[in-house]
């Protein structure tokens, strides 16, 4: 049931993400624009804008590798054949992108706060905006790995009589 839910929620961090790669487009266009034709004029609140939203598109897309398991995760051993190594194999790659996670969501609530005392030089926007993404991330993070790794004890559990 909490698979369920998070593959739903994880379906709407998708949507965010093809709608913001979307919305970079403007800015990053309209800085093209400007600089190479005279139609329109340089707006400099255009830069801070793709950087804001681009900050986001990466976070995101963390959130969603870590949930598709696309992320943190370099094979350098072939994948392993018995559930016992398996587990070790999948759960020390999981236990690492945990403590990760931990220490995004823990110190990323210092940065925020950090982050709420400025403003962007020419939007003047509360720099929270981009701030808050590194705990919110990291609390990401930590929720889709920890059910990642109670899904690998899980297989582990159902495969560990079966020998291949």
């Amino acid at each position: 049931m909490i698979g369920i839910w998070l593959e739903r929620f994880c379906k709407v961090l998708r949507v965010l993400l093809a709608v913001l790669m979307g919305a970079l487009a403007i800015p990053v266009a309209m800085q093209v624009i400007s600089r190479y034709t005279p139609l329109m004029p340089t707006y400099l609140w255009t830069e801070e804008l793709a950087t804001f939203i681009f900050i986001w598109i990466v976070m995101i897309g963390s959130m969603v590798a870590v949930w598709d398991r696309t992320h943190f995760d370099v094979r350098v051993l072939p994948d392993a054949n018995r559930p016992l190594l398996k587990l070790m194999q999948d759960g020390f790659v999981l236990v690492l992108i945990l403590a990760f996670a931990l220490i995004f969501a823990w110190y990323g609530l210092e940065y925020a706060e950090f982050g709420s005392r400025q403003k962007s030089v020419m939007m003047r926007a509360n720099k929270l905006i981009t701030h808050i993404s590194v705990p919110l991330a990291g609390t990401v993070w930590t929720i889709f790995a920890g059910y990642r790794f109670y899904e690998a004890i899980a297989e582990f559990r159902r495969t560990k009589g079966t020998v291949q």
